[in-house]
């Protein structure tokens, strides 16, 4: 009886499309393994200041690539706005200038996340704007010699392989099918600020399911 209603759960769901993890296919028993893959990335997010260094690691464990190291593309010319809120978060004086920066992070082919940045050019030094400016480095490569902290104002999973309360409620049968996921499932704000010092930019990180791209031992 465990046996059975163990493999009874979750249909497919409209929240549930777009990529699709190698062999994962649909059971209670996956779908608790990709949670708990999910969750661990969460929190392996939290504790670092650099998301690029927990990236590249969790590229390298899992294989997502031969040669597991992250790669930044910079989308010149790329401008959004900042409001008065999160101008207000980094602390900026009346007129001072902010730069926005857009970047997509890989390892091998798979795009593992995208990021909007905001940061105060006259906090930096000139050769960490110049590498801003002018290559693809990522942002906490770009000024690690402030020595930065991360201080998060949110963070969200933007889906679950399992419903809200699921160990609480009886489960639909599984899909006959490999289970997908949604283009981004882990969203994070936050702002860097070197110790004793003024933030010197904020940041939104959207994670995409690509980071899931490798198969389950069993």
């Amino acid at each position: 009886m465990l046996r059975r209603r163990l493999a009874a759960v979750l249909l497919a769901c409209p929240w549930i499309m777009g990529f699709s993890p190698p062999s994962w296919q649909d059971s209670l028993l996956t779908r608790v393994e990709l949670l708990a893959l999910i969750e661990t990335l969460n929190a392996e997010l939290l504790s670092h200041p650099s998301a690029t260094v927990t990236l590249e690691r969790w590229c390298a464990v899992h294989g997502l690539a031969q040669d597991a190291k992250i790669v930044a593309k910079l989308e010149k010319g790329a401008e959004k706005p900042l409001d008065a809120a999160s101008r207000l978060l980094l602390v900026l004086r009346p007129g001072e200038p902010v730069r926005y920066r857009h970047v997509r992070l890989f390892c091998g082919g798979s795009l593992l996340s995208e990021a909007d940045n905001w940061y105060a050019p006259d906090r930096l030094t000139p050769e960490m704007n110049r590498l801003l400016d002018e290559t693809d480095t990522p942002f906490g490569r770009a000024i690690a010699g402030l020595d930065f902290r991360r201080e998060t104002l949110s963070a969200r999973l933007l889906w679950s392989p399992l419903p809200e309360h699921w160990e609480a409620q009886a489960l639909p049968p599984v899909s006959q099918g490999p289970i997908e996921a949604p283009e981004f499932i882990i969203e994070h704000r936050a702002l860097l600020r070197p110790v004793g010092g003024l933030p010197v930019a904020l940041v939104t990180e959207s994670y995409t399911s690509a980071v899931l791209g490798f198969p389950l031992p069993h």
